[in-house]
């Protein structure tokens, strides 16, 4: 299934929409006291989901067209939202930076959300060297602790696709890379989160970025250094994981910083980010002075 947050005409804030080929329709108009967001939908309990999703996949009414519709992020107020970096050899690369034998973790902020169609605005006088970074977004289902590699995948409500849009000057003069990428509008995410029951492998999906119509980055998941598998297991580990918790799993080689020449976004970029089989997200670039 396909689910996202859209503000509709007839909705003061974004709600939970079931997304089909012919259009969206809230969860909350199909089943009655149903869930108006992601986190609602993640907090029922097993058999308040099932029927959930059986009321959904035997729905035949109206739905809306997504063609002109507000988006917000996929996920709304993740519990947390942790972000893993240098997890594709190509990336570790070109950045100079050395891939440890554990994953380089951080965390982003929760300002820094924003939906697809939406624009990110930044000062230039704080920085002129924004670039992209296509990554895979995991959205954990049910609490998970200490859990095994094998068993991971298994606390995986879905999948969506996150941009997790970078200030390199700022990253290059810190410990930490927290606020490099926590800009306001710097994580768009969505537009669509798809469950897990669709994804038939996560490391063999296509991943790709364009700037301006440009093609710049193209990879697959199966690139990544730890598996999303290996990921959930190891941040698992004596921490749990809340439902609802992003993790964003990493960016492929061809990142605009590391090209000669350079390729950053600017006033007046248009980025899009895609991976295969969830969708594209798109974000229109602002700056002043």
């Amino acid at each position: 299934m396909r689910f996202a947050h859209v503000r509709l005409p007839e909705a003061a804030s974004p709600v939970l929409v079931d997304v089909a080929d012919d259009g969206v329709v809230p969860v909350a108009d199909v089943v009655d006291g149903g869930p108006d967001t992601l986190e609602q939908l993640l907090a029922a309990s097993p058999a308040q989901r099932d029927a959930i999703r059986a009321a959904l996949a035997s729905y035949a009414g109206p739905r809306t067209s997504v063609d002109g519709a507000q988006f917000a992020p996929a996920v709304l107020a993740p519990p947390s939202i942790m972000a893993v970096g240098l997890n594709y050899a190509a990336h570790a690369g070109e950045l100079s930076l050395a891939s440890d034998d554990t994953p380089t973790v951080f965390t982003l902020w929760p300002n820094s959300l924003a939906g697809h169609g939406g624009t990110t605005t930044w000062s230039r006088a704080q920085t002129e060297s924004v670039d992209y970074e296509a990554e895979l977004g995991v959205i954990i289902g049910r609490a998970a602790k200490n859990v095994s590699e094998e068993d991971a995948l298994d606390y995986v409500f879905g999948y969506t696709v996150v941009n997790d849009i970078s200030a390199r000057n700022i990253q290059y003069s810190e410990a930490q890379w927290c606020r490099c990428k926590s800009l306001d509008g710097f994580t768009p995410v969505g537009p669509y989160i798809v469950t897990a029951d669709e994804i038939a492998d996560p490391q063999n999906l296509g991943i790709w970025t364009r700037v301006d119509g440009q093609l710049l980055q193209d990879a697959t998941t199966g690139q990544m250094i730890r598996s999303v598998a290996k990921l959930v297991s190891h941040l698992s580990q004596g921490i749990t994981l809340l439902p609802g918790t992003l993790i964003s799993t990493g960016s492929p080689g061809g990142s605009g910083y590391s090209r000669t020449p350079q390729v950053l976004l600017q006033d007046g970029s248009t980025v899009t980010v895609g991976v295969e089989g969830i969708g594209e997200l798109t974000t229109h670039c602002v700056t002043t002075p």
